[in-house]
């Protein structure tokens, strides 16, 4: 085999390294610098001419920055001679924009995957995008990861009395009823009405919630208004606890100050973006997952087969 080589972007650093120490490989040196004007700088520190290349870095907050240096970083290894370039992107930012809601608007998650691909990338490995069909924006494969695999251990733990799933709004039913599947468990729908950007107006509950104790599914958790929101309908309803589960922990705005004062019990997310620590939040790793998925790639295995 030609041998893979493992780089990290400065929004993943520390991801990067989880994923190294699992497949007990060295992170490979890049020197990511930024001029005085903003501008990014990358000079690869060794060589990869030859070998498959996996660059890790998710594209959360700041987006553009993260964004930028993922491409650059592309282009210097592309023109360094690596054979295949591989971006493992936990965090795939842009992706709420991935239809026309409105006239005159951006399909933003279409964009950026035409960045990808112009930039030189082969391959993209993520987990829990948005809306599945951004699959289809790209004419490179890509691996789109379920989180479910690492929260269903965790929940297993709890061993709670009388759980059940529910899904915080009807755009997350698919998600939720792969999950209720895997757990063997019923599923209920928090029904509601979004009336503007980050706020969310929660109008019922389609199913029984009375003395269980309820998971909602998301793939990511933003300002956390939905969640709290939810959680409240939800114990008005009769539900012993809430517990919420979102891959991606974006947590802007108000997100610790809704969490601190909402009835929600407990929010776990997972390592694909830094986040503060706080007394509600409970954060999973994902990067065995990605280190196994990232294995199996450069083996030509079985990446579906992780999640059957």
């Amino acid at each position: 085999m030609r041998g893979y080589k493992i780089f990290a972007g400065s929004a993943s650093v520390e991801f990067a390294k989880e994923i190294c120490q699992v497949l007990d490989v060295p992170l490979a040196k890049a020197d990511v610098k930024k001029f005085s004007d903003g501008e990014i700088s990358v000079q690869i520190a060794e060589s990869v001419r030859g070998r498959d290349v996996f660059i890790v870095q998710s594209t959360g907050a700041p987006s553009n920055d993260n964004l930028m240096e993922l491409l650059i970083m592309t282009d210097a290894l592309k023109r360094s001679s690596a054979q295949s370039i591989t971006a493992v992107v936990p965090y795939y930012g842009y992706a709420r924009q991935d239809r026309k809601a409105a006239p005159r608007v951006p399909i933003t998650a279409k964009l950026v995957a035409n960045l990808y691909e112009t930039a030189g990338i082969d391959r993209v490995v993520t987990i829990d995008l948005h809306a599945g069909q951004i699959q289809g924006f790209f004419d490179i494969p890509v691996d789109n990861l379920y989180g479910s695999v690492t929260f269903e251990h965790y929940i297993k733990s709890k061993n709670l009395k009388n759980p059940i799933i529910a899904s915080p709004d009807i755009g997350g039913v698919a998600r939720a009823r792969y999950f209720a599947k895997r757990m063997g468990l019923e599923m209920v729908i928090v029904d509601k009405r979004r009336e503007k950007a980050n706020e969310a107006e929660v109008m019922g509950i389609i199913g029984n919630v009375e003395g269980y104790d309820v998971i909602m599914i998301d793939d990511m958790v933003d300002t956390a208004g939905t969640m709290v929101k939810a959680a409240t309908a939800l114990k008005n309803k009769g539900a012993t606890s809430v517990m919420a589960c979102a891959t991606h922990g974006v947590l802007s705005g108000k997100a610790y100050e809704n969490l601190d004062h909402g009835e929600l019990d407990e929010l776990i997310i997972t390592n694909t973006l830094d986040t503060k620590e706080h007394k509600k939040i409970k954060v999973l790793t994902v990067a065995p997952l990605f280190a196994e998925v990232i294995r199996r790639v450069y083996h030509n295995e079985s990446v579906n087969s992780l999640f059957a």
